[in-house]
């Protein structure tokens, strides 16, 4: 399973495999590690990763959990690799596409703007029904909206373009 750990406000993509006995194989990057985990009172867990042996203590903040180990502390917030893609889709110039792309698919429920409009960080672009869910889309940085390739009602599959920002 793929997951976003944000690690301090620094997203990283994390899979893990195994599990069902309380062992574990992660990969972060080209960084593998074996790791055995187990709970061994409410919030502490004993962790051997590799072989070397570890004690972590975790308690729920805010939605995040802070885990101290090794004399350090972490705030850590994990979500479902998909899910991140979801909720961080948008559009503005600096660090992402100035295309919008369905990251799964789904049936356009709404689309909030119009060509044309002028678009600040955290106005709804899309609304996107996948699952049963309806997922909103956002922007993440000002823009102008040139094209709007979708209408409401309409299929859509992972990848198709749904709207370009100018």
């Amino acid at each position: 399973m793929k997951y976003v750990a944000t690690v301090n406000d620094e997203p990283r993509i994390v899979e893990i495999t195994g599990g069902g006995d309380g062992r574990y194989r992660v990969r972060i990057g080209d960084d593998v590690w074996d790791v055995d985990a187990r709970h061994t009172a409410p919030g502490v867990y004993s962790l051997l990763v590799d072989g070397a042996s570890h004690t972590a203590a975790v308690v729920e903040r805010d939605g995040a959990c802070v885990v101290q180990v090794g004399g350090e502390s972490y705030e850590v917030a994990v979500e479902e690799q998909s899910r991140h893609s979801i909720r961080t889709r948008g559009a503005d110039g600096a660090t992402r596409s100035r295309t919008l792309t369905a990251p799964l698919p789904g049936k356009i429920s709404r689309v909030a703007v119009r060509p044309g409009d002028t678009v600040a960080a955290g106005d709804t672009l899309i609304v996107i029904e996948a699952m049963k869910m309806e997922n909103e889309f956002k922007a993440t940085g000002p823009g102008t909206v040139a094209e709007i390739r979708v209408t409401p009602g309409q299929p859509v599959n992972a990848g198709d373009v749904l709207i370009v920002m100018a």
